[in-house]
């Protein structure tokens, strides 16, 4: 064969294999991941009133659980209730927690630790801030 009379065979292109993973288990995955966070966060509800907390310069780690708390006017709420009921389910519930306004009149708070002492209450937290340097 002369070199003017060969035939080139031309062969299609070869296919490339996709390079797309497949989209499916990927959303599989995120909507179980979604899933998983929604059913392990903790959502904590509203304070029932606006507080400002007191700093500290140091403090300890409080017990876990609901918080009473002392509204600066004096009003108290454990969750739903409000008033004497929120002091009685407060020490119901277990230590005390308890979040008192810093603009709360000390001698308010004074009559809150003897009610809750009258009321069984064997501990009681202070919730406060703690100062950072």
């Amino acid at each position: 064969m002369r070199a003017s009379q060969a035939r080139w065979r031309v062969l299609p292109p070869a296919r490339r294999p996709s390079i797309t993973e497949p989209v499916v288990p990927m959303i599989n995955v995120a909507l179980l991941l979604l899933i998983f966070f929604v059913m392990t966060a903790r959502l904590a509800p509203p304070d029932p009133f606006s507080l400002a907390l007191p700093d500290t310069e140091e403090g300890r780690v409080a017990p876990e659980g609901a918080a009473l708390y002392l509204s600066r006017d004096g009003a108290l709420a454990f969750g739903t209730t409000r008033g004497e009921e929120a002091l009685t389910a407060a020490v119901a519930a277990g230590p005390v927690r308890l979040q008192a306004d810093a603009r709360a009149e000390a001698a308010l708070l004074a009559q809150v630790l003897a009610r809750l002492a009258a009321a069984g209450a064997q501990e009681v937290a202070l919730i406060s801030l703690e100062r950072r340097p």
